[in-house]
């Protein structure tokens, strides 16, 4: 096993995971703060690239700050990133083609919202909860939640009778990507 020490530090070469270098990637992690906290989101380009880069685009902008999670639903998902609160709106940037994967959605998985058509998806995401799995191949994840499932946890939920509409929801304070961050 080779051992390298820098900056005071002991780093176990070859033993760190791919994952977790790439969670400590800057360029590819976004941190969305909501009232309640902080939730660190690692993207995948390796999964979605198409997505990851609109995604970035747009939080480069400030696009996704104070926009509400308009729809979220016990012990499924939190759905964000409509800046009317509707669930129909989007960014001005077009739509982006379908990037399905066999990668499993799990608990804080984040893809992308979309109509009925697969290649409509344009600004709007999920955070799961539980309960995904039936999403795998059909809508495009782009992300995992490495941090801040708690703050996930504590989003208002929806009316269950109105398909998870909320009323009065959280919404995003600040969504930011860690190398640009301040």
């Amino acid at each position: 096993m080779k051992r390298l020490l820098i900056a005071g530090a002991l780093v176990l070469a070859g033993l760190v995971p791919a994952a977790a270098q790439q969670a400590a990637d800057p360029q590819n992690t976004v941190y969305l703060d909501t009232k309640d906290g902080r939730i660190t989101i690692r993207l995948r380009p390796d999964l979605a690239p198409k997505h990851v880069e609109q995604i970035k685009a747009l939080t480069k902008r400030g696009f996704y700050n104070g926009v509400p999670f308009h729809r979220v639903i016990e012990g499924f998902m939190a759905q964000t990133g409509d800046p009317t609160g509707t669930g129909t709106g989007k960014s001005d940037l077009p739509n982006i083609p379908a990037e399905f994967t066999k990668t499993q959605y799990k608990k804080g998985s984040v893809g992308m919202a979309r109509s009925q058509s697969p290649d409509s998806a344009n600004s709007q995401f999920f955070i799961c909860y539980e309960g995904c799995g039936p999403l795998t191949g059909q809508y495009t994840l782009f992300g995992e939640v490495v941090s801040g499932m708690d703050v996930v946890d504590k989003i208002k939920k929806g009316d269950p009778a109105s398909n998870g509409m909320v009323n009065s929801p959280d919404k995003i304070v600040k969504m930011q990507l860690a190398a640009d961050a301040k």
